[in-house]
């Protein structure tokens, strides 16, 4: 099999992390996958030999459609799966404004594939209820290299609790919402680090009110030398498909906090603590509570799951793939 993957994010992010890690964890034995990246909003897809398989990583946008549906059209022989990485119940209610012409968007692009892969169940059980039914939709939750994750040891008690936060200065992210909790806290025992950068750094600084307790770190180059100085990992998303940070903490063995959106109540199920309230005020009442030693217990726990993650990761891919090729979802395109 030869199984190419498409995608038009530049960046190395979450979705390119979680493609180089796929084309390592699967191998040989689950064919050839190759990564091919297009430009957003291109009219032709590109010419793919022998593709026995093809995989949308791309920007589900109006840009995007006539790319889509001239790759549904060239290959219409070939199973095609679209992976959402982006959307989200919360990011439709935080971001969204015409609610019927993105739904129309949505509706649209994901007919042009045989399968849609949510990176949540909580993801999942959204498309399912709006966009896909049966058993065109599948979840499987994104993995990326956890290995310099693994590696730390777990973190002992030294002083000041630090809290950290990782991840694009931008409103999802909610670290707004946690400098704000964190600056109406009475807790003199605790320190923000803030590792990232992005368009809403400005702004977070300003929040910050040059408040001792909160140090911005900069982008981390590797996040797993940042989670390495962090005794705890702090989510307040206010929308979030999935939620790598999470994964990765777990390998770390290092306990999170998270707001309830999306794909992190999947994580609170696993073990990680929801705040309740995401608002300054629910994260100042929680931060003035926790106990951070009650916290650290369970890091063997967590770092299991994070195993059993990696290869539930490469069973579910495996598994689609195979389907696909055994019993294949051919695509009719209307006469």
């Amino acid at each position: 099999m030869t199984i190419y993957h498409l995608v038009d994010d530049a960046g190395f992010g979450g979705v390119n992390r979680m493609l180089d890690h796929l084309t390592r964890a699967l191998g040989q034995g689950a064919g050839e996958h190759k990564l091919v990246r297009v430009k957003r909003g291109q009219l032709s897809p590109p010419r793919l030999a022998d593709a026995s398989h093809i995989v949308s990583h791309l920007s589900v946008c109006w840009k995007n459609m006539p790319l889509m549906t001239a790759l549904r059209a060239r290959y219409a022989e070939t199973p095609l799966v679209h992976v959402e990485h982006s959307y989200s119940e919360r990011f439709v209610t935080a971001r969204v404004e015409n609610r019927d012409r993105f739904e129309t968007l949505l509706s649209a692009a994901y007919a042009l594939f045989d399968k849609v892969v949510a990176v949540s169940a909580q993801q999942g059980q959204w498309l399912g209820r709006k966009f896909v039914s049966g058993n065109r939709l599948a979840v499987i939750e994104p993995c990326v290299a956890l290995d310099d994750f693994f590696a730390l040891p777990d973190r002992l008690p030294a002083g000041k609790t630090v809290i950290g936060a990782i991840g694009r200065f931008d409103s999802q992210k909610g670290f707004d919402i946690l400098i704000e909790g964190l600056r109406r806290s009475n807790r003199k025992d605790i320190e923000l680090h803030v590792y990232g950068s992005g368009a809403d750094e400005k702004h977070l600084k300003k929040l910050s009110g040059k408040d001792p307790r909160i140090v911005f770190k900069g982008y981390a180059e590797s996040p797993a030398a940042a989670m390495a100085a962090c005794d705890v990992i702090a989510m307040p998303s206010r929308f979030e498909p999935y939620g790598l940070v999470a994964l990765e903490a777990m390998a770390a063995g290092r306990p999170v906090i998270a707001s309830g959106a999306d794909g992190l109540a999947g994580h609170i199920a696993n073990g990680a603590a929801g705040v309740g309230d995401n608002t300054p005020d629910g994260w100042a009442r929680f931060l003035d509570e926790f106990e951070v030693n009650t916290f650290r217990r369970g890091a063997v726990s967590r770092r299991k799951q994070a195993k059993e993650a990696e290869q539930i990761f490469a069973d579910r891919w495996l598994q689609l793939l195979g389907d696909l090729t055994e019993h294949p979802l051919r695509f009719q395109m209307a006469a």
